[in-house]
């Protein structure tokens, strides 16, 4: 399956500016995640996305307005994609 990353739902979301639509953002980021699983092949995902996907749930888990369960979801899902990005960076600069 290509994936468009000239689409929209790629670019990270807007840091410190109102009007945050958390449905939108929580669906781009499964989107973002849906397509990180499948596009990974044997050496592991992009680490681009990756760190998109972290940001999106960083930003997700500071929204005032996101229930406490989800926004501590999102928080944990955060750190959690951070490490990936962070292994996936550290397995490219061994390889290069």
């Amino acid at each position: 399956m290509a994936i468009d990353r000239s689409n929209p739902i790629f670019l990270a979301p807007p840091q410190g500016q109102g009007g945050h639509n958390p449905e939108l953002m929580l669906s781009a980021v499964l989107h973002l995640m849906s397509h990180y699983t499948a596009g990974a092949d044997a050496a592991g995902g992009c680490v681009k996305l990756a760190s998109v996907i972290e940001r999106h749930l960083k930003a997700l888990a500071g929204l005032p307005e996101l229930a406490p369960v989800l926004s501590a979801t999102c928080q944990q899902l955060s750190e959690q994609w951070a490490t990936v990005v962070e292994r996936s960076l550290h397995e490219q600069e061994k390889t290069n």
